[in-house]
């Protein structure tokens, strides 16, 4: 899509109770002690369940998280699966840099000016910096629509990749505020600022394996942060639409394939999908509420060019150069692990349809004032390929041979295959992917080469010119 740019980071021991204390109480507290006793069941569950979410919360909210060092790259799954996989043991609290003034405001205003005649839409796209972010953001640019980037640039992989997007965004004329979708106080200004029509809500904490050590960082940016943002655009007084990327993880536990947007997805199997499933929810009560017009996208494994280092495809290029071994999984009873790989490409036209049909929202100020759309989408390609397979594939891409291990997969929220029912997105939003998976990876290597090494380009390059002479 970004076609200027090289093609394309104790035990306790607890006492009995005993049963012949004698308490003496106040003769009201005895009453409510009595009536406590006789209590149904039901609401005894409803008083624990509040007390036990909120001294999660207030454990959530109060535990440290020290800063991880940018030089090593996230611990990576061996799937490379619907969701990807976990980064370092913390990542960097989010915060937000400085903003406001005349000329903040001024390129703020410059980068979503609507520049085509007619039909332009003015887009605030979150996570602006990260994988499908940088691509969606290029794409409405080139074709005149104005773009407004938002990101926190929080370092769950190398942070130096997203400053490399960032510049890529930057010549291409899309300003990229650095912040967090939290930040209520900076939501509102740019709300105030930038009458948008639309938002592209691609900011989240990706990865299925980092929840088992991070958990905070998906409810803040998950759940928190679907909030924060929706607040913003129930609050405005031209409301925007709204589309936003869920995930193919909610699909959870599902055992019926293809995935369709009418299967249960009331089983999760990560913490991650569990977020994203909670982000769906909240998405109706806004629609409901609020009138705000909401579209989800579930994404199924996307790859490509500028991608994330902690994708299967990805780290396994990396170690497969680096002559270091990969992990591949295999379900029970050596059951073949297989993913829906979607290039990017295809999930951006994806997206792009997906504003383009997006219906208005009905609100402003806060006040519904009559019905909107809520819809769910599939985004896959609904041609699920073996990882043992792209691992074939990046061989004969690279010219080495990988050095491969295959494990038993482990419980820890990765699931064994995906594979998307995509007839409701052709039939609503025109959406058909047309890249196969060697045809991606073809085009992933032949930038990860330019990105990462370059010099090795040039010594191809020589050795294909003097055979050729």
């Amino acid at each position: 899509m970004m076609d200027g740019s090289p093609s394309t980071p104790g035990k306790f021991k607890m006492e009995k109770p005993s049963h012949h204390h004698h308490f003496h109480h106040h003769p009201s507290t005895a009453r409510l002690l009595l009536r406590w006793h006789h209590s149904s069941p039901l609401s005894k569950f409803a008083f624990w369940a509040f007390l036990a979410v909120a001294v999660f919360a207030a454990l959530l909210l109060l535990s440290p998280r020290p800063p991880s060092s940018e030089a090593d790259p996230p611990p990576s799954s061996s799937l490379g699966g619907a969701a990807g996989v976990n980064g370092g043991q913390h990542r960097r609290s989010l915060r937000t840099a400085s903003w406001g003034g005349p000329a903040w405001e001024k390129r703020v205003r410059s980068s979503a000016r609507i520049r085509r005649l007619a039909g332009g839409f003015s887009v605030l796209v979150t996570g602006a910096a990260g994988f499908v972010g940088t691509h969606v953001s290029a794409a409405l640019k080139k074709r005149g629509d104005g773009v407004l980037g938002l990101d926190c640039f929080n370092d769950y992989y190398d942070p130096s990749l997203k400053r490399a997007r960032q510049a890529l965004l930057e010549r291409a004329g899309v300003f990229v505020v650095e912040g967090d979708v939290n930040d209520a106080l900076l939501l509102r200004k740019l709300f105030d600022v930038v009458p948008f029509t639309h938002v592209m809500h691609l900011a989240a904490q990706a990865g299925v394996r980092y929840a088992m050590t991070n958990p905070a960082s998906y409810v803040h940016s998950n759940v928190a942060g679907l909030v924060s943002l929706l607040e913003a655009a129930k609050s405005a007084d031209t409301q925007p639409a709204l589309v936003w990327a869920s995930s193919s993880s909610v699909y959870g536990l599902n055992s019926k394939v293809p995935f369709s947007e009418s299967d249960r997805t009331d089983r999760p199997a990560s913490l991650y999908a569990a977020t994203k499933k909670a982000g769906e929810e909240i998405a109706h009560v806004y629609n409901h509420i609020y009138g705000l017009s909401i579209t989800g996208l579930r994404f199924f494994t996307v790859y490509g060019p500028w991608g994330r280092p902690d994708m299967a495809y990805f780290f396994f290029t990396r170690n497969i150069l680096g002559g270091k071994p990969i992990s591949i999984f295999e379900g029970p009873g050596h059951a073949t692990v297989a993913r829906d790989f979607t290039y990017i490409d295809d999930i951006v036209r994806g997206c792009v349809a997906a504003l383009d049909t997006a219906g208005k929202s009905t609100g402003s100020g806060g006040k519904k004032r009559g019905p909107a759309p809520l819809r769910v989408y599939n985004l896959g390609n609904t041609s699920p390929v073996p990882v043992a397979d792209l691992v074939s594939i990046l061989e004969k891409l690279l010219g080495v041979k990988a050095m491969r291990k295959v494990v038993k997969m482990p419980r820890n929220g990765d699931v064994q295959f995906t594979h998307a029912n995509i007839s409701l997105a052709q039939r609503e939003l025109g959406y058909h992917p047309t890249t196969n998976l060697r045809t991606g990876l073809k085009r992933f290597v032949r930038w990860y080469l330019q990105y990462y090494h370059p010099n090795l380009v040039k010594k191809r390059g020589s050795k294909s010119g003097s055979s050729n002479s």
